[in-house]
């Protein structure tokens, strides 16, 4: 059965709260130029420890940019990855409790890579126990056009990981049909936000009609990639499908799905981590106070609409940045 047709039929046996646009989140402390905060009050999901940085937004995407978009986001350094998972869980957490609050559910997107492990204290005491992870729907940002149970499935890496330690209902894990082409499993994932949509599971952005996760918990590759978005590929372009797919990516293995931009900057929160000296220059690029509009990098075109984005990072993969 593929996803889509899946929820579908799920609607019809499980009553579901209507997603309410919530109102932009506005307590949030941002960083000046000079670390100062634009805004005063507590912060509401402090994390720590780690070190505050300053951190401009590029241009951004094509969208962003022809709307003049400029906004502020968080960079947090921590010394070691331990603290990093540690305040990523908290933050994590800590939405889940006031969305799903809100919302009735709490739509999760994922990547891969080494993002699985740094959600790993989510899965561990007090917050095993203390999240009601029967809220909880679970997404990918994107995925390789392989089966579940290949070694390059983003699926599989996140069920070893995080999801078999946790219990998130299955019916509410949303994998990707693997006995589809790329392009048919690309459609049938769309079809499966749409449906979701309608539920009441999935909100909707009204300022860009696009789908409104609560947050996407992000990794970036060394060459400033995000999702299968490659620097340079076509399909940073796309603006009018949710879901697309790539079958010639410049990483194995070439087939996958992919989120688009206007989807990710969508998003209600976006923790972007980044770890490791290996990933050091796509970070100068993407929070150097020298940026330029031409030639960005994937993860300089993730600005959100109407958001809050966070860098969790280390020493390492901030060492090229000046005034860190």
């Amino acid at each position: 059965m593929s996803v889509s047709a899946a929820v579908a039929a799920a609607s019809t046996s499980r009553t579901l709260v209507l997603a309410r646009r919530r109102s932009p989140p506005a307590s949030r402390v941002a960083a000046t130029s000079r670390g100062r905060p634009l805004s005063s009050g507590p912060h509401p999901l402090a994390v720590s420890p780690a070190t505050r940085a300053p951190a401009m937004a590029t241009d951004g995407a094509a969208a962003a940019a022809a709307a003049g978009s400029k906004k502020k986001k968080e960079v947090l350094i921590f010394d070691a990855e331990e603290d990093l998972a540690v305040s990523l869980a908290k933050y994590t957490a800590e939405l889940s409790a006031k969305l799903a609050a809100e919302r009735g559910a709490f739509t999760v997107v994922l990547s891969g890579g080494s993002l699985i492990k740094n959600i790993r204290k989510l899965a561990e005491p007090p917050y095993l126990d203390s999240v009601d992870w029967s809220k909880w729907h679970v997404f990918w940002v994107d995925e390789r056009v392989v089966p579940k149970d290949h070694e390059d499935s983003n699926y599989k890496l996140a069920l070893d990981g995080f999801l078999s330690k946790v219990p998130i209902p299955t019916g509410q894990v949303y994998a990707i049909n693997d006995a589809l082409s790329a392009e048919g499993a690309a459609d049938d994932y769309e079809t499966c936000l749409k449906q979701l949509i309608k539920n009441g599971v999935i909100a909707m952005s009204q300022s860009t009609g696009f789908p409104r996760f609560d947050v996407m918990l992000l990794g970036m590759g060394p060459d400033g990639h995000i999702a299968s978005l490659f620097p340079g590929h076509p399909l940073v372009n796309e603006n009018k499908k949710w879901v697309t797919y790539i079958k010639d990516s410049p990483k194995p293995p070439p087939e996958r799905i992919t989120f688009t931009f206007p989807v990710i900057n969508s998003s209600a929160y976006v923790a972007m981590v980044v770890t490791g000296a290996g990933k050091a220059g796509a970070v100068q690029k993407a929070l150097s106070d020298k940026q330029t509009s031409s030639d960005l990098l994937p993860v300089e075109m993730a600005v959100l609409q109407d958001g809050e984005f966070t860098w969790f990072t280390d020493k390492p993969a901030v060492s090229m940045l000046q005034n860190k």
